[in-house]
């Protein structure tokens, strides 16, 4: 497996089983470091000449640094070398103001149905 999926799994400190059985390899997995450490990754799936954007993470003590924006903006400059002319994202709210900054514009808002936790 990619050391730098794995990192990314480590990175976007997601939920246990996250991501867990799919194939690392059609994606394109970009990890930062900010002074030396593994600050923040996001990973990258062409398709028909779109670029989806997922799991742009950043650990907690890098944030607000511009590190995430600047992993999407590269993310999105590889898009356009491998051939894309379009990209689309999900995005939660905490995450708009690295979008709009790198060009995304909002389309609309759907409403995510989640299993309650007990």
């Amino acid at each position: 497996m990619n050391a730098d999926w794995e990192e990314h799994l480590r990175l976007i400190e997601g939920p246990e089983g996250l991501l867990e059985g799919i194939d690392p390899h059609p994606l394109n997995v970009v990890v930062a470091r900010l002074c030396g450490v593994n600050a923040a990754s996001a990973i990258a799936y062409d398709f028909d000449g779109d670029c989806g954007l997922y799991n742009l993470g950043t650990v907690p003590e890098s944030r607000r640094q511009g590190i995430g924006t600047d992993v999407a903006a590269l993310q999105l400059w590889n898009a356009r070398d491998r051939g894309c002319t379009t990209a689309s994202i999900q995005s939660t709210e905490i995450a708009e103001g690295v979008y709009f900054s790198v060009g995304f514009r909002d389309l609309g808002r759907y409403l995510e149905y989640v299993r309650a936790t007990e």
